[in-house]
């Protein structure tokens, strides 16, 4: 039996061979899934003409801002929340550090671990 040495896959050819496989497509602003349409025709970016109008908006907006695409644009009510979220988290840290430096118990010590990993925790809900 002769094995036939197989070239790899350009990320080209597995776009192309995952549209082939029928594998479900989202809709490019809410992330709903589409229905599958026919074989004729572009395919579908947006679930309806609403969708398709916020990603328009949203283009042109960042079109007309000079921002990257992948920008997160922040509030200064929601920059200064996160700056007191890691402040906070800081001050979890070192109240650690000093608790293990003056020979604090085992039970304090996993008291404090708590509050950093409730701060942490905090600190990822950014909206």
């Amino acid at each position: 039996m002769r094995e036939v040495a197989e070239h790899p896959k350009t990320s080209a050819e597995e776009v192309s061979e995952l549209r082939r496989a029928g594998a479900p497509k989202h809709c490019g602003w809410c992330g709903r899934r589409l229905e599958q349409g026919g074989n004729v025709g572009r395919r579908r970016r947006y679930c309806g003409q609403s969708c398709r109008q916020r990603a328009y908006e949203r283009r042109t907006a960042l079109q007309r801002s000079g921002l990257p695409e992948d920008a997160v644009v922040l509030s200064d009510t929601e920059i200064a929340t996160l700056q007191d979220r890691l402040f906070q988290l800081r001050c979890a840290a070192e109240d650690v550090v000093t608790a293990a430096d003056d020979g604090a118990s085992v039970t304090e010590l996993r008291n404090l671990a708590g509050e950093i990993a409730q701060a942490a925790k905090d600190l990822e809900q950014l909206r």
